[in-house]
């Protein structure tokens, strides 16, 4: 079944086409060698992947600040680790992420065909609730930025997805109406119930198997959006 009278598609970044889980990886190996961090980076990782999860969570829903986002995860990744650390390391190590994380490039499997089969048929945008400040950067980094028409952070929009005005400011700024545009994401409460709340259809990207509850159509890779598309 493919969607009638699309013309704009919006896409989530992280998670959704930018590989969030192993760049990030590689970023925490690449400052723990540099500062010299004795610590197992699975180890490290196990504790740390479902912590910023649980911020990110926060973080939209406007609970804790991007500053307390981006040192809290590391602090209490550590405290269940029971790794000694001072206070100075903890926030050299919080902005050297933010330094190294978007010069790594791998993408999610698929991404760069599927957006290669759209780019010619429809106009492509990016929604995004990530830090403004390295966002493009990591599209750059990985090829990708090219493809997009707009890119709409939540700090530019001053709210958070799933909140409808971010929605709308990507709709004026790509002079788009929600009847003709379709958004896909992996987060199904950001991307999937805040883009119908906002008039948009949606695709939901389950490439971790969440299997929420969905009454979206429902991929679980990118190539499978050519049916609808």
């Amino acid at each position: 079944m493919k969607f009638n009278n699309i013309e704009h598609v919006y896409f989530d970044l992280d998670h959704t086409l930018w590989d969030f889980d192993k760049n990030s990886a590689l970023t925490f190996e690449a400052i723990f060698k540099e500062e010299k961090i004795n610590i197992e980076l699975e180890d490290f990782l196990g504790a740390y992947v479902p912590i910023n999860s649980n911020y990110w969570e926060l973080y939209r829903n406007n609970q804790i600040s991007k500053e307390s986002l981006r040192s809290g995860r590391l602090k209490d990744s550590f405290k269940l680790l029971k790794f000694k650390i001072s206070s100075k390391t903890l926030d050299l190590l919080s902005d050297k992420y933010i330094q190294f994380l978007p010069t790594y490039s791998h993408l999610l499997e698929d991404t760069q065909d599927i957006l290669e089969y759209l780019r010619p048929r429809y106009q492509l945008h990016i929604i995004t609730n990530g830090f403004q400040e390295v966002q493009k950067t990591k599209m750059v980094n990985s090829n990708i930025f090219d493809y997009f028409s707009t890119i709409t952070t939540s700090e530019e929009a001053g709210v958070k997805k799933p909140h409808p005005h971010i929605f709308d400011r990507a709709l004026r700024k790509s002079k788009a109406l929600p009847k003709n545009s379709i958004m896909i994401g992996d987060n199904y409460a950001a991307d999937i119930v805040g883009a119908k709340n906002a008039g948009l259809q949606a695709v939901y990207f389950d490439y971790y198997q969440k299997k929420e509850v969905s009454e979206s159509i429902t991929i679980q890779k990118l190539k499978e959006l050519r049916m609808y598309l």
